[in-house]
């Protein structure tokens, strides 16, 4: 999962559109935190919870910055080349499982709120993503 998110990282800051995101600066362990979040996400040890934060400042983190559909698209591009990079098969059910949370994660969870992060409800649980999709 560490090298997933540093090479998602990598190609994100490479593309001049998605790394405007990043333009106010990052966490200096910023894919290991990502990492973690994704493990948690997908039904990995809570460390992200229990040491890092939570969900409600995550979203928090991707909230009040308007509409950003191009954004989007392009960061979900650099997850599939991230996965092609770190080996997984173009037709592998895993592959497309981690596609399938990311796509979700992306257009719903980090982008419900473009107006204000203020807007972000307190006490939001990391979402749990399993092989049959998101785990109410």
């Amino acid at each position: 999962m560490r090298r997933l998110a540093a090479t998602w990282h990598r190609r994100v800051m490479a593309d001049a559109v998605v790394s405007h995101a990043f333009s106010h600066g990052l966490h200096p362990e910023h894919s290991d935190r990502l990492a973690a979040y994704w493990a948690e996400a997908l039904g990995g040890p809570t460390t992200y919870s229990d040491t890092m934060g939570d969900e409600t400042s995550v979203v928090r983190m991707h909230s009040g910055n308007g509409e950003h559909e191009e954004m989007d698209r392009r960061a979900i591009a650099c997850f599939d080349e991230a996965l092609t990079e770190v080996g997984l098969i173009e037709d592998g059910p895993l592959r497309q499982v981690l596609h399938d949370y990311f796509e979700w994660a992306t257009t719903t969870t980090m982008a419900r709120y473009h107006h204000s992060a203020d807007d972000v409800p307190s006490g939001l649980r990391i979402p749990r993503w399993s092989w049959d999709g998101f785990q109410d």
